[in-house]
């Protein structure tokens, strides 16, 4: 979660989780760590798994992120939640939540099927909640242009976004310094800010934030109709 002012300083450990807000109804305040200036996180644990056993048996429970975040998500600009690329109850409930979703896809066919299905999810919840859930854009990661498989995968993901009409961002190509940066619990805008990596993902990063603020324009166009 990014918001404009955050207090307190980077690198803190969270002491609690999801499940503890979601399930245990610990203030929100005390969940989040603030992992850098301007940006809070609310992380995961293994009891996110308990989380989504007592979901299930909840009525509407599909909604149960709009009922929780809605409630706190004024203090933020941005809200992002990362989800597992299978579907499950807490990803139909991000996506009910954000109503936009960004779908990442490595060089596989796994992947890819997941791209699929995502898409077909947001359909789905289109139909049956009679709601306006869509797949902003597809973003290609881990490219790596000399093998088949990339290029098969890119092939799809192009005639996927012809089809459905979901603009395929730039690619992001294999970098060896996202793991580094990962092992050493590092942003790689601060690790190492000169990678590929990086530099691919400010250019995705801006193509998207392009295509959000034209979709935002459109609304307000719109509604002043």
């Amino acid at each position: 979660m990014i918001r404009q002012t955050v207090t307190g300083s980077g690198g803190l450990a969270p002491e609690r989780y999801l499940y503890n807000y979601l399930i245990e109804g610990v203030p929100f305040e005390q969940c989040i760590v603030p992992a850098r200036a301007n940006l809070d996180v609310l992380c995961s644990n293994r009891r996110t798994v308990q989380a989504e056993s007592i979901l299930m048996g909840e009525t509407l429970r599909e909604m149960a992120f709009r009922n929780f975040f809605g409630s706190v998500d004024e203090q933020y600009d941005v809200v992002i939640i990362d989800v597992s690329p299978s579907i499950n109850l807490l990803q139909t409930c991000a996506i009910v939540y954000t109503r936009r979703i960004l779908v990442p896809v490595a060089m596989d066919p796994l992947s890819f099927q997941g791209a699929r299905a995502s898409i077909e999810t947001a359909n789905s919840l289109n139909q049956l909640l009679k709601t306006d859930i869509r797949a902003v854009a597809i973003l290609p990661v881990m490219v790596h242009r000399r093998m088949v498989m990339t290029e098969m995968v890119l092939s799809g993901l192009e005639d996927l976004s012809q089809q459905t009409g979901i603009p395929l961002l730039p690619s992001i190509r294999t970098d060896a310094t996202v793991s580094k940066a990962a092992r050493q619990k590092q942003f790689l805008a601060d690790f190492e800010p000169n990678c590929k990596a990086y530099q691919d993902y400010r250019v995705a990063a801006d193509a998207l934030t392009t295509i959000l603020r034209d979709e935002l324009r459109d609304r307000e166009t719109a509604a002043g109709a």
